[in-house]
């Protein structure tokens, strides 16, 4: 079957069933019937075997960890494939052992001779019902995060083996999946995922920081500023997401956000999100400084935003974090643009103003034709890098 093709549902009304209702609730999960050979991979798994960036293909009808399956695998994934085949043959080949009429002969007769050895030490299970444990799953490089599998028979009612169910979830509690689950946003997520594998994508780049940070933070508690910094990242945050943006590094007091043009359909629509999150930022800033008991104009947040066309985009993953950056000439310039933004004013260039539609400008009160531009080293407010690295960028106060 094709990469991309998702995978049909079983062909035994039951483990069909199973597979539905696995695949709406978006588990990790994957069914083989009496003789273990696949029949169904949710399409979540097979997105998350492939790294979040493609599907794994899947080869239907065949055992499990026959030589075909994992030569299926290695072409994918690597040669790690079979390590990965004998951990997880190790923890529940009991199960796989007492289906296999024939035990240890008949079962070594089937898998890749790489996991001969691994048949030779497994004691079929006497349960009847499930059983959990735990291996190291699919990772980048040398990455292998610790996953539960969990195995589940599939009965009908006169007691008949339909199949077995085993789905995984990442190694850590529930409650805390929930906690992490609870503090993002799907939608955000999705858009994440969407540049996992990175590539130029056409954006627009938003930049923003607080003005006067610096004798702000001297001027107050170390606590009270870490509390302040903390409710303006999540209100930075909140309003790129819902802006439809996806949010950067954070710097200090700075976010970095890009409105990618295939997410909005349109550039005229990634400009708009752009400008409407920096609306909206500077709107949410009068809600902390009242949380925060300070006055309005203490945060007044400069924002700079720009066009990227060739920049390239993608998702950063590591032990200790997961983020979207940017790399291209356009993020330094938009860079250059915000520090130039000095008194809570919004700079955005030309080349961004230029792509809005006429009904997305009227939509912003923009009158794009009536517009006076600035060169950016021209500006009173024009830093030495603005003069340095980009002066002849054009510019307006929004």
């Amino acid at each position: 079957m094709s990469d991309f093709e998702a995978c049909p549902l079983p062909k035994d009304p039951l483990l069909a069933e199973m597979a539905s209702a696995l695949r709406e609730a978006g588990h990790w999960a994957e069914i083989v019937d009496p003789e273990w050979r696949v029949v169904y991979t949710t399409d979540e798994l097979r997105l998350a075997q492939g790294f979040m960036v493609k599907p794994a293909p899947l080869t239907l009808g065949m055992h499990m960890y026959s030589g075909e399956c994992i030569a299926t695998l290695e072409l994918f994934g690597g040669d790690g494939m079979i390590d990965i085949a004998r951990e997880r043959l190790a923890t529940i080949g009991e199960w796989v052992l007492a289906d296999t009429p024939g035990g240890h002969d008949a079962l070594r007769s089937i898998v890749d001779p790489r996991l001969t050895d691994v048949v030779d030490q497994l004691v079929a299970t006497n349960r009847t019902v499930a059983s959990s444990s735990v291996y190291r799953g699919f990772g980048v490089e040398s990455s292998r995060p610790v996953l539960d599998l969990t195995v589940t028979r599939i009965r009908d009612t006169h007691g008949r083996l339909a199949g077995t169910v085993i789905i995984q979830k990442p190694h850590v509690s529930m409650s805390m999946l929930a906690m992490l689950g609870a503090m993002g946003d799907a939608q955000h997520f999705a858009r994440m995922q969407s540049v996992a594998a990175a590539g130029r994508r056409p954006a627009a780049i938003l930049f923003a920081d607080l003005d006067g940070s610096s004798s702000l933070a001297r001027r107050l508690s170390t606590e009270r500023y870490f509390a302040l910094g903390r409710r303006m990242t999540r209100a930075a945050d909140s309003c790129v997401v819902e802006a439809g943006g996806i949010t950067g590094r954070h710097v200090g007091d700075g976010v970095v956000a890009f409105f990618i043009a295939e997410n909005f359909g349109s550039e005229s629509s990634a400009v708009a999100g752009a400008i409407s999150a920096a609306r909206a930022l500077t709107g949410a800033m009068a809600e902390v400084a009242r949380r925060s008991d300070l006055a309005p104009e203490d945060l007044a947040m400069r924002f700079g935003l720009h066009w990227g066309s060739t920049m390239y985009i993608g998702l950063i993953s590591s032990v200790g974090r997961t983020e979207v950056t940017a790399l291209g000439d356009e993020v330094n310039e938009c860079a250059r643009i915000e520090a130039c933004a000095t008194g809570g004013r919004t700079l955005a260039s030309k080349s961004l103003i230029e792509r809005l539609t006429p009904e997305a400008a009227a939509d912003l009160g923009v009158d794009a034709n009536r517009i006076d531009y600035i060169q950016l080293g021209e500006l009173s407010t024009a830093t030495d890098k603005a003069r340095r690295d980009a002066p002849s960028i054009a510019v307006c106060e929004l």
